[in-house]
């Protein structure tokens, strides 16, 4: 049909009816009570005989109709994405039975410029300014305060004799001699670390600042002494350093294994980066006319339906989930909906992206991805397969195989950049291959 909806004819014969009948009758006799019968008891014939079958009827066309329409759906693989309109159109009364279910559909949108898509990813490249960063924050627990003789700066220590007075009453708990404080640490008020930078000692410093309860309009009014000013000095970072306290010998082991781990998860992150991105590229050659509403509305019900099943399982409801956050409600549920969104338009370009290169899911797949979901629950492959074969979730297994292949494909082909817009060589994110051989089985032992 127009507008991106099927029609499914659906005829239901009598002799099928029948069960749905016996279920109404049961239901029914549960509900009315007859001289002579417990309740429940009554036969169907009796019931027929006393009321009538009409109102069992009924009660079997409502419950049973929604599962022949999804059986119907099943059997002809078709890819609902709303409720449907269901108009009964014969046998209402008595007789076969025929509906028609108009729903509608997921559409298939053609899409184009895929093949020349460029994404940006954090660089993987080790940044040596970042290892001597971490080797010098590796240093500070080891480092020793001597006196400045200079005016304080960020990150010394200042003794100072400090009071504080609001409405021409001392502070106590924030007027003290020989108090220590580090400068920029921002532990007080902003202009505490304003007036810090730059004094010298000897300095007699006064002067006010708003005070920290909105609800107080009259200012704090601090008066300083500045006592001594300390400055942190730091070991010198080399072999000896390292080899008494790190796990390494040298310093330039430290510095090999502080590479490593950074050139890893740099690694990590633009792989990930480079994932996201060129799902997201793709999904924004899908136009927001292409996307049904109905498709956003159905994943973002998924979405909220995933968050609080998860949330459940970690004791907590939505309403607890963003009270704690402190979101707004109707922020929520935009941002959710935004997620959905983009979401449909990408799973709408996946498709697209496979149906324009003929990326089709084999068999193999399918066991290799049943194999996977049997080591998860430690079920043998036949029965995982079985149960999704009855449960009609074979089609959907196939569909997401195929989207993941499709993205597989274009992660392949994407034009990759960092974020000064340098071409990144794909095989620099790629793993490297575990180590063969008797060492390197030893080395895994170990760690």
């Amino acid at each position: 049909l127009e507008g991106n909806k099927v029609k499914l004819g659906v005829v239901i014969y009598e002799a099928e009816f029948e069960q749905d009948l016996d279920r109404a009758f049961k239901k029914l006799a549960k509900e009315v009570r007859l001289p002579g019968f417990r309740p429940g008891k009554a036969p169907r014939k009796v019931l027929e005989a006393r009321i009538g079958s009409e109102y069992a009827r009924q009660e079997a066309l409502q419950d049973g109709l929604p599962n022949y329409y999804v059986d119907a759906v099943k059997e002809h693989e078709v890819d609902v994405i709303a409720p449907p309109e269901i108009d009964i159109t014969d046998g209402e009364e008595s007789g076969p039975i025929t509906f028609d279910a108009v729903v509608e559909v997921r559409p298939t949108v053609e899409i184009s410029g895929y093949d020349a898509l460029e994404v940006t990813v954090p660089s993987p490249e080790v940044d040596e300014e970042l290892i001597d960063a971490e080797v010098e924050g590796m240093l500070g627990p080891y480092g020793t305060l001597e006196d400045a003789d200079r005016p304080a700066e960020v990150g010394d220590r200042v003794t100072m004799n400090i009071r504080v007075v609001h409405e021409d009453e001392e502070l106590e708990g924030l007027t003290q001699d020989d108090y220590t404080y580090e400068v920029g640490m921002g532990g007080l008020v902003p202009e505490l670390d304003e007036q810090l930078e730059g004094a010298s000692v000897g300095d007699s410093l006064e002067f006010t600042a708003a005070h920290p309860d909105e609800d107080e309009e009259a200012p704090l009014e601090f008066s300083i002494e500045v006592k001594q000013i300390q400055t942190t000095v730091l070991p010198e970072a080399d072999d000896a350093w390292a080899a008494e306290n790190t796990d390494f010998d040298s310093l330039d082991a430290l510095k090999d294994d502080l590479r490593e781990k950074q050139r890893s998860s740099g690694r990590d992150a633009a792989i990930a980066a480079r994932r996201n991105g060129a799902a997201e590229a793709l999904g924004a050659l899908v136009s927001d006319d292409d996307v049904p509403e109905a498709l956003v509305t159905m994943e973002f019900e998924n979405r909220v339906q995933d968050m609080s099943m998860r949330l459940q399982a970690s004791g907590l409801s939505l309403e607890q989930f963003m009270q704690f956050t402190g979101q707004p409600r109707e922020q929520f549920v935009a941002d959710l909906r935004e997620q959905a969104g983009s979401s449909a338009r990408i799973d709408l370009a996946l498709r697209a992206l496979a149906e324009a290169e003929s990326i089709e899911v084999s068999d193999d797949d399918l066991d290799a991805e049943f194999a996977q979901v049997s080591e998860q629950v430690g079920r043998p492959v036949a029965d995982i397969r079985a149960e999704f074969a009855d449960a009609g979730q074979l089609p959907a297994v196939r569909s997401d195989l195929r989207k993941s292949k499709a993205l597989d494909w274009l992660i392949e082909r994407v034009k990759v950049v960092d974020e000064e817009g340098n071409l990144i060589d794909a095989a620099s994110l790629e793993a490297p291959e575990p180590e063969t051989g008797d060492d390197a089985t030893t080395e895994g032992d170990d760690a």
